[in-house]
């Protein structure tokens, strides 16, 4: 099990990127736990996660700036397979978020930029994609320490052409 020290940036879907700001004490229900106090840059937001169990919800470590090349891949070259009927496929899309995976995330947001070139998107598709592409440049920005709008260009980028 992984253990988180303060200061360590970590994902919280559907959160997003956070920083690990040290451990904190509470009862819950009559029973006293550990809990990692996350913060949220540039939010008010706290969460509390058990320390014994970080990944149940999902806590994970955030990208480091060596993953990147990969991520930026996926985006590129990143191939799912997805329903053709709009509810099951807008099911699967919507796991695929809240698992939070970056790599999958990639994955799909390639998927999706690849429909929108060949045919457009339908609605939920085009407002998936664009959950997708927020997700991974907040994380990516965090990981190479710049902006989320430096990180969407470096998608465009890999992409060969703009996002809009």
């Amino acid at each position: 099990m992984k253990q988180y020290r303060p200061g360590d940036k970590v994902v919280l879907p559907p959160y997003g990127v956070g920083v690990v700001a040290g451990i904190a004490k509470r009862t819950v229900a009559g029973v006293g736990r550990s809990y990692y106090q996350v913060e949220f840059p540039g939010t008010r937001s706290k969460a509390f996660v058990p320390v014994e169990s970080p990944g149940q919800v999902g806590l994970r470590p955030a990208l480091s700036r060596e993953e990147v090349g990969e991520i930026l891949e996926r985006l590129k070259n990143g191939r799912v397979s997805l329903p053709k009927q709009w509810a099951a496929r807008h099911r699967r899309v919507t796991e695929i978020l809240a698992e939070g995976d970056p790599y999958r995330i990639a994955v799909l947001a390639g998927q999706l930029r690849r429909w929108e070139v060949e045919r457009g998107l339908p609605d939920l598709d085009r407002q998936a994609f664009r959950r997708a592409v927020n997700l991974l440049a907040e994380e990516v920005s965090q990981a190479l320490e710049i902006t989320v709008e430096e990180a969407r260009q470096l998608f465009e980028d890999a992409w060969g052409e703009d996002l809009n």
